[in-house]
C-alpha cells in the first residue's frame, strides 16, 4: 500500500509540475514573446504626456491597439511598470508587452524628421513645424517673436525666416519650441553663414542683405539654372541705382502669391521695392543654398529686364525696348492660353 500511495504521491506532484510549466510558460509567452498591440503595422504612440496603467490603456484603447484589457492589466502588474514617459515612440506589429512597457516606461523615444522646404512663408513653416511636435504654433510663433530669444541669436524678427535652414532634421518629438528653432538656426550658421564667410567679406555685404536677396531669387526662378542669371540681373539694378522692382516682393507685401493687379503695385509697405529703393527690410522666405550661392556668385552680364517665359523660366532684357516687345510677347501668349482655355470649358459644356 505504501508503494502505491507514493506512486500515486509522486504522479499526482508530476501532473502538477507540469501544468504549473504549462501555466508558466503560457505566462512567458505572452509577456516575452506574444504581440501586445492589434496592428499588422509599425505602431507610432504619441504621449503628450507621463501616464499611468489606466492612462496608457485608454489611450491604446482609443487607438484601437489594445487587445484585451484584462490581460494588459496582469501584464503591467505582473512586471511592475506604474509611469509611462511622454514621447514618441515607434513599435513593431509583433512588439511583446515586456517591449510596450519597458521602452515607454524609460522614455526611450523613436526620433521624428522634420523636412523643412525652401521657399515656403513664414506662416507655413510655423504650421509646418508645429505639427511635427508637442508643442502647438503659438508656442512656436512666440520663440520666433521673443526680442530675448532673437538677441541671444544675433539676430531679429524679421531676419528669422531666412535662416530657417532647409534640411532634414531629427528630433524628439517632445522637444521645446525654442530648442528646435536654435537647431535650425545653428544650422544655417554653419552651413551658410560659417562656409561662405570669405565670400560675404568680399562682396562687402552682411549675412542678412545676402539672405534677402537670396529670398527674392528664390521666389523668382523657375529653376536652379536661371538663379544665377537673375540674380546678376538684381545686382545690376542695385549697382546702378534702379529699383530693384521685385515682383515676389509685392507678394510677400499683400500676403499671398498670386497673379498681382495694378493696384498692388502701389500698396505702402515697406517691403515694396517698386516705391523704395535697395533690398527691402529682411528676407521675404527661407531661401535654398542654391538661391544663397547665387546671390554670392551672381552671372556677368548686362541685363536689366526680365519677364516670364511660356516655358516657366524667365526671358531676359539688357534695354527696355526690347523688354517692351518681350513683355508684349508674354502677354500674347497668355491671352491664347486664355482663349484656349474658354473654347474649351465651351465645349465641355456642350458636351
Amino acid at each position: 500500500m505504501g508503494f502505491l500511495n507514493f506512486r500515486e504521491f509522486a504522479f499526482g506532484f508530476s501532473l502538477w509540475v507540469i501544468v504549473a510549466l504549462v501555466i508558466a510558460g503560457s505566462r512567458w509567452t505572452r509577456l516575452y514573446n506574444s504581440p501586445a498591440l492589434t496592428s499588422d503595422e509599425v505602431v507610432h504612440i504619441y504621449l503628450s504626456s507621463s501616464l499611468g496603467p489606466e492612462g496608457l490603456a485608454d489611450t491604446l484603447l482609443t487607438k484601437g491597439l489594445l487587445k484585451r484589457k484584462k490581460e494588459f492589466d496582469w501584464a503591467v502588474g505582473t512586471l511592475h511598470w506604474k509611469n509611462f514617459k511622454a514621447g514618441h515612440y515607434q513599435f513593431e506589429p509583433e512588439s511583446s508587452y515586456k517591449e510596450l512597457f519597458s521602452k515607454l516606461g524609460r522614455g526611450l523615444q523613436d526620433p521624428i524628421r522634420l523636412t523643412v522646404l525652401p521657399g515656403y512663408s513664414q506662416s507655413q513653416i510655423t504650421q509646418r513645424i508645429a505639427q511635427s511636435f508637442r508643442f502647438d504654433s503659438l508656442s512656436l510663433a512666440n520663440t520666433l517673436k521673443d526680442s530675448t530669444f532673437l538677441a541671444k541669436q544675433g539676430i531679429d524678427s524679421t531676419e528669422i525666416i531666412g535662416r530657417i535652414h532647409p534640411n532634414t532634421y531629427s528630433f524628439y518629438w517632445t522637444a521645446s519650441a525654442d530648442e528646435v528653432i536654435t537647431r535650425l538656426l545653428n544650422t544655417f550658421q554653419q552651413s551658410i553663414a560659417e562656409k561662405y564667410k570669405e565670400r560675404f567679406k568680399e562682396l562687402d555685404k552682411s549675412v542678412n542683405e545676402i539672405v534677402t536677396l537670396a529670398s527674392i531669387i528664390e521666389w523668382e526662378a523657375g529653376n536652379d539654372s536661371e538663379k544665377d542669371t537673375i540674380s546678376g540681373l538684381y545686382w545690376n539694378r542695385l549697382e546702378t541705382g534702379m529699383r530693384l522692382q521685385a515682383d515676389p516682393t509685392i507678394n510677400f507685401a499683400v500676403g499671398e502669391r498670386r497673379r498681382l493687379t495694378f493696384k498692388d503695385y502701389k500698396i505702402d509697405h515697406p517691403y515694396n521695392t517698386y516705391l523704395h529703393s535697395g533690398l527691402p527690410p529682411g528676407p521675404i522666405t527661407n531661401p535654398s543654398e542654391t538661391s544663397i550661392k547665387a546671390a554670392l556668385f551672381p552671372a556677368e552680364h548686362e541685363y536689366l529686364y526680365m519677364v516670364a517665359s511660356p516655358e516657366g523660366t524667365h526671358n531676359f532684357s539688357r534695354t527696355y525696348q526690347e523688354h517692351q516687345r518681350k513683355s508684349a510677347e508674354w502677354r500674347e501668349w497668355i491671352q491664347k492660353q486664355y482663349r484656349i482655355k474658354r473654347q474649351r470649358e465651351r465645349q465641355h459644356d456642350q458636351n
